[in-house]
Parts: structure tokens; C-alpha cells; sequence
């Protein structure tokens, strides 16, 4: 049994709980860390690679809810743990003017419990949803999914900063403490109830994890589709450090411009999806298509960037793509794990191990670059050095997911079937 269209838009308020923690790890604390304490850029900057790095244990994460037969636990279980990285960061804040030696350590422990408890709620999510959305809704379900994700970070951002001002290292405490709770909420209103409407979840394939991570390796789609998942993430992540640089120091933007700029590349991307998640339920397409379709896509609206076409069609092609992207990989992956009922899980682990490694690299890959690019090079060319780097990665995504596309008429329940 499956969900309908009321259940997979409630269970996809987990994601939106889990999108409002997420956020602030990487945008507030960030600022109060290398505003409001001094502190260099680059602290921040290894927590917040730290947190992608933890997230390694996902393939663990998923194996255990195989295992255990039930995913609600480990969400919630997953969400707990965010929420005290997320308040303990925010008591390390406090005390980091008088003792920054015990609120790095409290930083350290603090981020790689957001990063665990993130990859365990994320992971059983999507594991989750793969079982509980039905094979036409679920490019659908990806869309709804990753819409709830960014409304979760704009929601917490926005509400955090208004309830942060005036702003005092006490009422951070408490203002986190209480989206931290709202979240906690909202993932058990989302879960409720929602495994005992679906099918039992049967016993893992392999009761040992590594035996199920060779397993899942063994498989060749499920293989394939890791360089895929691990190309273009790396890819999607590249430019998100570099872009609103390169409008100010290339095309002269101001911040509020360069601002609207990013802005506008998330619109497009948001038209994307939602063009992609009701043209694969309305059985135009396949999600693996419109991977292909949004990596070229994205890949030339890079080209444009590189080689100085006119900044705006440049960016809103190149977010198209983006939104394309997501929905087609996220709805293939979730395809892709449902197909394993002894593994989805651990299928979803691995998956989201590739995409937490790229990641994490991606902005130092892109920053490295550009900094050594800009010692040697203008700056329309060190950027669209990065710009060209970033195109090339989305074209061989898009060339591993057409083997795909080619070779999965040759496995029992392809993933191409019409409207998927």
C-alpha cells in the first residue's frame, strides 16, 4: 500500500523540519561566528565540512532501518540529535569571547552530531518516501519534497533573524531552543501513523552492512548511478560560493544585485521543478530524462557564464537546469532504492554518502581554484575557469546517466517506464 497525495505532502513536512535546522549551521552561525566573535572565515568553514564528512554514516543509518523495519524511529531519533548540535552550538557562540578553546571543542561535537543526526533523519526520510510515494507520483514527490526543504530553510531563516533582534547570546539560546522544538513537532505530526499505513517493510537482503554495502555495490545500475549522484552534486555545488563573487567582480553588481541575481537562478530552478514533477506525473518523460535533460541544460548556462554571454539568460538557463536536475536524480534515486526492498535503505545511505562527500568538497574545490586561477588570470577568466570545470562535470553526469538510460531495459523493473 501506498500514499496518497494528503499523506506524501504531510510526511514531506520532515523534510521541511529537517531543511529549517540544516539552514542554520550554515548561514547564522556562520555570521555570528566570523562577525560577531571575529573568528576567521575558515572555522566555520571546516565545521561546516565536518558536518558533510559525518554524514558518511548514512549508508549505516539506512542498513539500520532496513533492519529494524521501521524508519519513524531513526527520523526522529535523527532530528534529537540535530536539535542539541544546534542548541550546543548555539551555547558555544556564548562562551566563545571568554573561552574559545571549550567552545571550539563544544563546535566540533556540536557539528558532527548535526551531521549524523542529519544523515540519519534525511537518510530514513527518502527511504521512507521511496516505499510510501507510488511509482507515477514519485517525481512529484521529490518536487513536493525538495520545496518543503527550501521552505524549511527560509522559514527558520526568516523567523530566527526577526525573533534574534534585539540580538544577545542569551535570546540566540532560546530562540534556537524553540525552532529546535518546532521541528521536533512538526516530524512527529509528519510520521504519525504513517508506517502502519504501508506495506511491512521486509528484512534486510543483508543482515550484515558490509555485506549489504557490497551487495549494493555489486549491482550495476545502483553503481552506475553513485558516480552519477557523486558527478553532478559536485557539480550543482560549485558555483553556489562563486556566483554572487563574480557578479560584483566581473559584471559589477552590487550586493543587493548580485542578491537578486542568486535569487532569480533559484526562481528558475523552483519553475524546474515544479515543471518536471508534473510533466513525469502527467507520463511526459522519465525522471532519468529530465536528469539528462536539466545536467545539459545547467552545463550550458554555465558555458555562458564562462565565456561572458549576457549575465541574466545565462543564470536563469543555468537554474532551469538546476531545477530540472533535482527533481529527475532525487525522483531516479528514490526509484532507483525502492526497487531493493530488502535495501532501501541502504541503498539511500550510500546515495546520500556520494552527495554528502561532494558536498563537502565542492566549495573548497571551487574557492581553490578560484584563488589560484585569479593570481595568474582576469577575472573573467578565473571565474569561467571555475565556470567551464563545473560544465564539464554536468555533461559527464549527464553521459553516465544515458548509459543508464541505454542499459536499464536490460534489468527487471526498469526505471524508465513512462511518467515515472
Amino acid at each position: 500500500m501506498t500514499l496518497g497525495w494528503g499523506g506524501i505532502a504531510r510526511l514531506c513536512l520532515t523534510n521541511a523540519a529537517i531543511g529549517g535546522l540544516a539552514a542554520l549551521p550554515v548561514n547564522l552561525f556562520n555570521r555570528l561566528m566570523t562577525v560577531e566573535l571575529a573568528l576567521p572565515a575558515l572555522l566555520p568553514g571546516l565545521l561546516v565540512a565536518l558536518h558533510y564528512g559525518v554524514q558518511l554514516t548514512r549508508p549505516v543509518w539506512g542498513h539500520r532501518s532496513d533492519a529494524k523495519g521501521g524508519r519513524t524511529p531513526f527520523i526522529l531519533f535523527g532530528i534529537a540529535l540535530v536539535a542539541a548540535g544546534i542548541i550546543a552550538t548555539a551555547w558555544g557562540i556564548k562562551i566563545g569571547s571568554n573561552s574559545p578553546g571549550m567552545a571550539l571543542i563544544v563546535w566540533i561535537a556540536a557539528y558532527a552530531a548535526i551531521g549524523m543526526g542529519i544523515g540519519a533523519a534525511g537518510t530514513s526520510f527518502l527511504a521512507l518516501l521511496a516505499t510510501a510515494a507510488p511509482d507515477t507520483r514519485k517525481g512529484a514527490a521529490a518536487t513536493l519534497a525538495w520545496l518543503m526543504l527550501i521552505a524549511g530553510a527560509i522559514a527558520a531563516s526568516i523567523g530566527t533573524g526577526i525573533a534574534l533582534d534585539p540580538y544577545s547570546p542569551e535570546r540566540l539560546i532560546s530562540v534556537v531552543s524553540a525552532v529546535c522544538a518546532i521541528a521536533f513537532v512538526l516530524c512527529v505530526i509528519s510520521t504519525l501513523g504513517v508506517e502502519r499505513k504501508l506495506d511491512h517493510v521486509p528484512p534486510p537482503a543483508s543482515p550484515n552492512l558490509r555485506a549489504a554495502l557490497r551487495a549494493t555495490m555489486d549491482d550495476p545500475s545502483a553503481r552506475a548511478f553513485t558516480g552519477f549522484v557523486f558527478l553532478s552534486i559536485l557539480a550543482f555545488y560549485l558555483s553556489e560560493l562563486v556566483l554572487e563573487p563574480f557578479a560584483g567582480h566581473v559584471h559589477g553588481l552590487s550586493p543587493d544585485e548580485s542578491t537578486k541575481l542568486s535569487g532569480g537562478k533559484d526562481g528558475a530552478a523552483l519553475l524546474g521543478m515544479i515543471g518536471a514533477g508534473v510533466l513525469s506525473t502527467l507520463n511526459i518523460g522519465t525522471l532519468r530524462g529530465w536528469a539528462v535533460i536539466g545536467c545539459i541544460l545547467s552545463a550550458l548556462g554555465l558555458i555562458g557564464l564562462g565565456f561572458g554571454l549576457p549575465l541574466i539568460p545565462s543564470t536563469v538557463v543555468l537554474g532551469l537546469g538546476n531545477g530540472l536536475f533535482v527533481v529527475g536524480a532525487i525522483g531516479s534515486m528514490m526509484r532507483l532504492a525502492a526497487e531493493a526492498p530488502g535495501a532501501t535503505g541502504t541503498r539511500m545511505g550510500v546515495f546520500g554518502a556520494a552527495q554528502a562527500i561532494a558536498a563537502g568538497l565542492a566549495g573548497l574545490i571551487a574557492t581553490g581554484i578560484l584563488d589560484i586561477a585569479r593570481t595568474v588570470l582576469p577575472d573573467q577568466a578565473a571565474y569561467g575557469t571555475v565556470f567551464i570545470i563545473e560544465a564539464v562535470l554536468f555533461l559527464a553526469a549527464a553521459v553516465v546517466a544515458s548509459r543508464l538510460l541505454r542499459t536499464a531495459p536490460n534489468h527487471h523493473n526498469s526505471l524508465l517506464q513512462p511518467g515515472e
